[in-house]
C-alpha cells in the first residue's frame, strides 16, 4: 500500500514538473539567465567595474547559482518516476557537472577553475538552440575522422619538414634550421600565410624550390583541408538525420506534403464563346420544357377541370 502511494506521488510530481520544464516560458527564462550570466562574466573583465560594483557582482553570481540550482532540481523532479532517463541524457550530465563543481570547496577556492566553470554555463545555451546542438553533435561525430586527418597531416608535415631541413637548413636557418622550425613554417603555409615570401626566399636558393612549395601546398592546403571539410560535412549530415529521427520519434512523423495544385488552364476566346452558347441553349431548353408543362396543366381534359371545381 505504501509503495503504491509512493509511486502515485512520484508520478504526480514528475507530471507536474514536466509541465513546467517543457513549457516555453521556462525555456525562455533559462535562456535569458544564461545570456545574463554571460554578460556578467564579460563585465567582470573590466577592473573599473569590479572595483565599483564588486558587492553587486557577487550577489548577482549567487542569485544565478541559486536560479540554476532550481532549474536542475526541476529537471530532476521531471524524471522522478524514471531517474535513469535523466542520467542517460548527456546534456543533463553536463549541466549537473557544471553546477556541482560550483559547490565543491576545491573548485570554489581556485579562482581560475571557478571562472572556467562559470564560463561553461554559457555553453548550456546550445541546449535550447536545436541547430547549434546539431553542430556540436556533428563535431563529436567528426572526431574519429579528424584524428585520421591529423595522422595523415602529421606524416605529411614530418616528411616535408625533413626534406626542407635537408635542402634549406644552411641557406634559410630561420625557417628550416631544425625539424621543429621547418614543421612550424610548413604548418603556417597550410593556411597560405606567408606563401609569397616563402616562395621568393626559396627562388633565391634554387629554382627547383617551386616544386617543393607547390607540391606541399597542393597536398597540405587543398587536399587535406578539403578532406577535413568533407569529414565535417558528412558528420553534420548524419547528426541532422539523427536529430530528425529523434524529433519524429517524440512528435510522430511529419504530415504528408500537400498535393500540388495545378493552375487552371486559361480559357481562349473561342472556347469561352462556345461555353456561353451552350449555357444559353440549356437555358432555352429548360424554359421551353417549363412552358409546355404549364400549358398542358392549364388545357387538360374538361372532366378533370370539372372534377377540380367540384372538389374545390
Amino acid at each position: 500500500m505504501a509503495d503504491a502511494r509512493t509511486t502515485r506521488l512520484t508520478t504526480r510530481l514528475a507530471v507536474r514538473a514536466s509541465r513546467v520544464v517543457d513549457s516555453p516560458r521556462f525555456t525562455r527564462a533559462v535562456f535569458v539567465l544564461i545570456a545574463a550570466n554571460a554578460v556578467l562574466l564579460g563585465a567582470e573583465t573590466y577592473s573599473g567595474v569590479v572595483a565599483d560594483w564588486l558587492p553587486v557582482l557577487k550577489t548577482a553570481e549567487y542569485l544565478f547559482l541559486a536560479a540554476f540550482t532550481v532549474e536542475i532540481l526541476f529537471r530532476l523532479a521531471a524524471h522522478a518516476d524514471r531517474p535513469s532517463a535523466f542520467f542517460r541524457d548527456p546534456w543533463n550530465l553536463f549541466d549537473l557537472a557544471v553546477l556541482t563543481g560550483a559547490f565543491l570547496p576545491f573548485f570554489r577556492e581556485n579562482t581560475t577553475v571557478l571562472r572556467l566553470l562559470r564560463l561553461a554555463r554559457v555553453l548550456r545555451a546550445a541546449r535550447f538552440l536545436p541547430q547549434l546542438r546539431v553542430v556540436i553533435v556533428a563535431v563529436g561525430k567528426a572526431l574519429p575522422g579528424t584524428l585520421s586527418f591529423l595522422l595523415v597531416g602529421g606524416l605529411l608535415l614530418y616528411v616535408y619538414a625533413m626534406v626542407g631541413w635537408t635542402f634549406f637548413a644552411d641557406d634559410d636557418p630561420e625557417h628550416f634550421g631544425s625539424l621543429g622550425r621547418a614543421a612550424l613554417s610548413l604548418f603556417l603555409l597550410i593556411t597560405l600565410d606567408g606563401l609569397g615570401d616563402a616562395v621568393r626566399t626559396g627562388l633565391e636558393i634554387s629554382r627547383w624550390t617551386i616544386v617543393y612549395f607547390a607540391s606541399f601546398v597542393l597536398f597540405g592546403s587543398f587536399l587535406l583541408v578539403n578532406l577535413l571539410i568533407g569529414v565535417v560535412i558528412g558528420s553534420l549530415d548524419e547528426a541532422r538525420r539523427e536529430a530528425e529521427a529523434e524529433d519524429e520519434a517524440d512528435h510522430g512523423p511529419p504530415p504528408p506534403p500537400a498535393p500540388a495544385v495545378t493552375p487552371a488552364e486559361p480559357l481562349s476566346l473561342p472556347l469561352f464563346r462556345a461555353r456561353i452558347a451552350a449555357a444559353r441553349t440549356a437555358l432555352d431548353d429548360a424554359e421551353r420544357a417549363l412552358t409546355q408543362s404549364v400549358s398542358a396543366t392549364a388545357t387538360g381534359p374538361p372532366g378533370e377541370r370539372a372534377g377540380e371545381r367540384v372538389a374545390g
